[in-house]
């Protein structure tokens, strides 16, 4: 059965008369420099000029203002890849950012269609990401990422693409690469990411485990102080979660065990990863709206499937497609299925508590978009040949298909600009 996908709008709530259109107009482009230096890399590294690799076809000059003209109405989540021949914007020689395992280019994919899509919703057109916009958009502001390596190499590819205009600097308090904190100086733009895979509180118990990913106390009602202390002056968060609900775990709440997953114990109610899942994202978004120092704005991603064909990731499976799906050759089933209406109904929760609190929560709705990309894996891309490492079928190739999420960034700020304009003027 195909999941009925809930249209999440990112609009305002009201329709602004043509006078208020006219004043947010004026005020939003008075915000914008009239004109950016035209510096599309910072000096030392070397361009790739193959127009197969990275597109010559972006010009600074065309960032002179925003011009927001996308319909505030729109479902951007609901859509087709379409072929976009001037990406990647891009390449592994012109973004130092990009870790190893994500390098498709560097260890030889020899496919490239996989670079040349673009989101495109049924209702709208969503535009492409535009650095020099962005970061005036965010100018003055702070955007923390919270999970697992899905969430840094959206870090990463946000980084990547705005590298066309500046590199941040690294201004990390923790010697922890996991917790990483960057400052776009001429901007005023921070950028951090706070390593939470579970999101709620975790003790591993064994390196290896029974599963040998090992074994984890996870502590279902309590949510995780490592990022948890750290984002109450953020202007946006952005929180996700999924695959490592499928590790061994042994669950608790109230400090009581209450049962695991794989783990072998004797007497321990055999639970589904399902159990934590929903429970772990309860406790998360309602530690949000427990904040009261937090006033920023709240976006839960929802996750991205993983494309194993032909046996699990220790089993020798593998994602060699090189082409995207359309939307009906595939549907969202199964497990992926199941966390997806998981978020989604907490989500909803938590926006609904949130109201009453003055909480502002965003759905930043990534898994329809990236279900249809089985071909933006590295698959045995990200290392090389003689190296003994299973195929990665759970992050994506940088540049690759996760390029598009800043596109959805784009429009969701853009959008939260208009709804910040419109409450100061009513």
């Amino acid at each position: 059965m195909e999941l009925p996908f809930v249209k999440y709008s990112t609009s305002a709530q009201k329709t602004p008369s043509i006078f208020i259109l006219l004043i947010l107009a004026v005020v939003v482009l008075g915000l914008i420099p009239l004109y950016h230096p035209f510096n599309w890399y910072p000096p030392g590294l070397s361009i790739t000029q193959n127009p197969s690799e990275i597109s010559p076809n972006y010009h600074a000059d065309e960032e002179q203002k925003i011009e927001i003209n996308e319909a505030e109405t729109c479902d951007i989540f609901n859509g087709e890849w379409v072929w976009n021949p001037d990406a990647p914007y891009y390449t592994n020689t012109t973004c130092t950012e990009i870790h190893e395992h994500q390098n498709c280019m560097k260890y030889g994919r020899p496919d490239g269609d996989y670079l040349k899509w673009r989101w495109n919703p049924n209702e709208c057109e969503l535009p492409i990401f535009k650095p020099y916009q962005f970061l005036d958009l965010v100018r003055n502001k702070s955007l923390a990422v919270v999970g697992d390596s899905v969430a840094r190499n959206q870090m990463q590819s946000l980084i990547c693409l705005l590298s066309r205009v500046v590199y941040p600097v690294d201004i990390s308090d923790n010697p922890d690469q996991s917790f990483k904190k960057y400052k776009y100086a001429t901007y005023n733009f921070t950028l951090a990411i706070y390593w939470s895979p579970f999101l709620v509180s975790t003790k591993e118990v064994e390196a290896d485990g029974p599963c040998h990913t090992g074994l984890y106390n996870l502590y279902l009602d309590e949510a995780d102080e490592k990022w948890t202390t750290q984002i109450e002056g953020y202007d946006y968060i952005i929180l996700n979660g999924g695959h490592w609900f499928a590790r061994c775990s042994v669950y608790y709440e109230n400090n009581q065990r209450v049962g695991c997953r794989y783990c072998g114990l004797p007497n321990v109610t055999e639970l589904p990863a399902a159990y934590a899942y929903q429970r772990a994202f309860r406790t998360s978004l309602k530690a949000i709206n427990n904040l009261e120092n937090f006033k920023g704005v709240a976006i839960l991603r929802t996750f991205a499937p993983h494309h194993y064909e032909g046996g699990n990731w220790n089993e020798g499976g593998d994602c060699a497609r090189t082409r995207p799906y359309r939307s009906n050759e595939t549907t969202l089933e199964g497990q992926n299925l199941e966390q997806y209406r998981i978020q989604v109904e907490e989500f909803k929760a938590a926006e609904k508590e949130g109201k009453m609190k003055g909480k502002r929560f965003r759905l930043l709705d990534t898994t329809r978009a990236m279900l249809l990309r089985p071909d933006g894996h590295p698959s045995k891309y990200g290392h090389w040949p003689n190296e003994n490492v299973a195929n990665d079928c759970v992050h994506w190739c940088l540049p690759g298909p996760i390029d598009s999420w800043a596109d959805f960034l784009f429009h969701m700020f853009k959008m939260e600009g208009i709804r910040s304009l419109e409450e100061k003027l009513q």
